[in-house]
C-alpha cells in the first residue's frame, strides 16, 4: 500500500530544476505578484497524473498534507487525488472530498490549481445550491471568485447556462485580469456547448462596458468579421 512519503519520494524523482526556474516565472512567483512566493520543484502535470492513482489510495487527512504543501506541485498531486476520489467515491466519501477541498482552500491558490478541480468538486456538489459560490463570487480574495466561476463549468457541460451567465454578470466588472480571463473563458463555453445566440444575447447589453480581455476571451470561436463588430463597433 502506497505511503505519504512514498509518495512525495516519487513526486520528487520526477523533479527537474530547470523546468522549476521556468515555472517560477510564468506562475508570477515574485514580490508583489499573484504568485507571490509560491515554489516549484519542475514536474508536469501528466507526470504529476501519473501519481494519482496510487495517492487516492491513501486516507484523506494525507491527501490534505499535500493540499496544504508549500510546494505547488504536491498541492496539485493533492488536489487531483481529491478529483479522482470524488468521482469514483459514495456519497459519504464526496461530501468528506468537498469538506476537505473546502477548508483547504486557503492553499488552492494559483489558476491551474483552481481549474482544473474546482468545477471538478465544487461544480459537481453544489449543483442544487450555489448560495456558497455567490458568497465567494463576492470575496476579496482572488481565487475564491475564480472559483465561484469555473465551478460553473460543471453546469454548462450539462447544457445548463443560467448559473454560469448569472455568475459572470455578478463578476462582469471585477478588477482582476484573472477573473476577466475566467468570465471570457466560460462565456465562450456557453457559446461553444450550450448555444451561441445566448452568448451574443448576453452581449448585447454589456460588451461595451466589460473589460476587454473578457470580451476577447467569449467572442475568440466567433468568425472573424463577427469578433471585429464586437471588437471595434460602429460609431454613432
Amino acid at each position: 500500500m502506497p505511503t505519504l512519503a512514498s509518495i512525495k519520494k516519487q513526486l520528487y524523482a520526477l523533479a527537474d530544476p530547470k523546468r522549476a526556474k521556468i515555472l517560477q516565472r510564468f506562475f508570477k512567483t515574485g514580490k508583489g505578484e499573484y504568485g507571490e512566493g509560491d515554489k516549484f520543484i519542475g514536474v508536469t502535470v501528466p507526470l504529476i497524473r501519473s501519481l494519482v492513482k496510487q495517492s487516492r489510495d491513501l486516507e484523506i487527512k494525507d491527501i490534505k498534507k499535500l493540499v496544504c504543501s508549500p510546494i505547488h506541485e504536491e498541492r496539485m498531486l493533492g488536489l487531483l487525488s481529491l478529483v479522482s476520489l470524488y468521482q469514483k467515491g459514495d456519497a459519504a466519501t464526496k461530501a468528506a472530498v468537498f469538506k476537505a477541498y473546502v477548508t483547504s482552500r486557503k492553499f488552492i491558490n494559483s489558476w491551474d490549481l483552481v481549474d482544473l478541480t474546482a468545477p471538478h468538486i465544487l461544480g459537481a456538489y453544489l449543483t442544487d445550491d450555489h448560495s456558497l459560490l455567490h458568497k465567494w463570487s463576492e470575496s476579496k480574495n482572488l481565487w475564491e471568485r475564480r472559483m465561484a466561476m469555473l465551478a460553473m463549468f460543471y453546469e454548462i457541460k450539462r447544457q445548463n447556462h443560467q448559473p454560469a451567465i448569472i455568475m459572470a454578470d455578478k463578476l462582469l466588472h471585477d478588477e482582476h485580469d484573472l477573473i476577466h480571463k475566467a468570465v471570457g473563458w466560460m462565456l465562450r463555453e456557453v457559446g461553444k456547448r450550450c448555444d451561441e445566440q445566448i452568448l451574443e444575447e448576453f452581449l448585447k447589453t454589456r460588451h461595451k462596458t466589460m473589460p476587454r480581455t473578457m470580451l476577447r476571451y467569449a467572442i475568440e470561436k466567433f468568425p472573424e468579421k463577427k469578433r471585429q463588430q464586437y471588437l471595434n463597433p460602429p460609431t454613432p
